[in-house]
């Protein structure tokens, strides 16, 4: 007997860019037996890079935590198309995917607005608590102000703009870099804690 719980991931829901075969490509997902955590990953391209998904969702399966993964299919650039260059979307079948799943862990990247409307955006749209996971520092607060529920700082009733609450925060990890030991304990520590407090049977 194996002192060891198997996984077993379907890679991938779709082809992508191409057929990426096991790469993380724009617009697919690699769905785990169970579904328990979906960690959502920005398109990959110039300035989102999806290196630290990869790892961090290694992380997570060593950790005997069940992890699908999710790459927007136009998660890249800036949230509100109107403000430059670039594209954020999420499509009615990509909320339907995270929706599957009983938490999400959202991985953005290094500019603090942006950051605060994609997942604005994502949680207006899917009823799924969250961990954030990004390079630049925010805080329960910065999402609140937004409208973002979250575990510590309750928006005005009249501001609340999402179904999803953020539940813990991990920042300082940089995308398209390697993601320290520290960090990632400190992201699986705060899953583990969350998915506990959910009451969901893999922890």
């Amino acid at each position: 007997m194996f002192d060891r719980e198997t996984q077993v991931v379907d890679c991938r829901h779709g082809m992508g860019l191409g057929r990426g075969g096991g790469l993380a490509q724009r617009g697919t997902l690699s769905e785990t037996g169970r579904s328990d955590v979906i960690a959502i990953a920005m398109s990959p391209g110039r300035r989102h890079i999806t290196k630290p998904v990869c790892e961090i969702t290694y992380g997570m399966r060593r950790e005997e935590i069940q992890v699908s993964v999710l790459v927007l299919n136009t998660g890249s650039g800036i949230p509100d198309t109107n403000m430059g260059s670039g594209t954020f979307g999420i499509s009615p079948e990509e909320v339907a995917q995270i929706s599957r799943h009983k938490l999400a862990v959202i991985h953005t990247g290094n500019v603090r607005d942006h950051v605060i409307k994609k997942v604005r955006n994502i949680l207006e749209q899917v009823n799924v608590p969250a961990i954030i996971v990004c390079q630049t520092p925010v805080d329960f607060e910065d999402f609140a102000m937004a409208g973002v529920k979250t575990r510590l700082v309750k928006p005005k009733d009249k501001d609340i703009v999402t179904k999803g609450k953020v539940m813990e925060i991990v920042t300082g990890i940089t995308r398209g870099e390697s993601c320290s030991r520290e960090k990632l304990n400190e992201l699986v520590k705060a899953v583990k804690t969350t998915m506990k407090s959910l009451d969901v049977r893999s922890v």
